[in-house]
């Protein structure tokens, strides 16, 4: 997925942040949060508006992962309106949700992420990043 580091990378470059809220609100996109129950998330585009929709009731770490991935198809998939983020899909292999975890991942961590940690899910457990994205790294 070179091509999705590509875009990260120019991303970071360009925000000088990898906070997927700030990059968001740069991009116009609207962020809204409301209680979705077993839904984490979602995104969707009308008449050339972006929306990010973020669960309120989850934990902010967990708010940050959720926007990262939704973030992700604003900026790989913005012609998709996406399904619903809900626990259960983070094991989807459908090659959209898998970009946008890849991406998720890759946008919030860094080399230097891992010098000061012992294991991978120790590294993730410290940027809020489920368990579940493991293979991403």
């Amino acid at each position: 997925m070179e091509w999705i580091n590509k875009r990260i990378k120019k991303i970071k470059r360009k925000h000088q942040t990898n906070n997927p809220f700030f990059i968001a609100k740069d991009l116009g996109i609207v962020l809204s949060y409301a209680p979705l129950g077993e839904t984490l998330g979602f995104f969707f585009h009308d008449s050339r508006i972006k929306f990010i929709n973020i669960n309120s009731n989850i934990d902010e770490h967990l708010q940050r992962f959720v926007c990262a991935h939704e973030l992700g198809h604003a900026i790989l998939h913005p012609r998709a309106n996406t399904p619903f983020l809900k626990k259960n899909t983070l094991f989807s292999v459908d090659k959209i949700e898998v970009e946008a975890n890849y991406f998720a991942v890759h946008l919030l961590l860094s080399n230097e992420d891992f010098q000061y940690c012992e294991t991978k899910d120790q590294v993730l457990r410290e940027h809020g990043i489920p368990l579940e994205m493991e293979r991403f790294l």
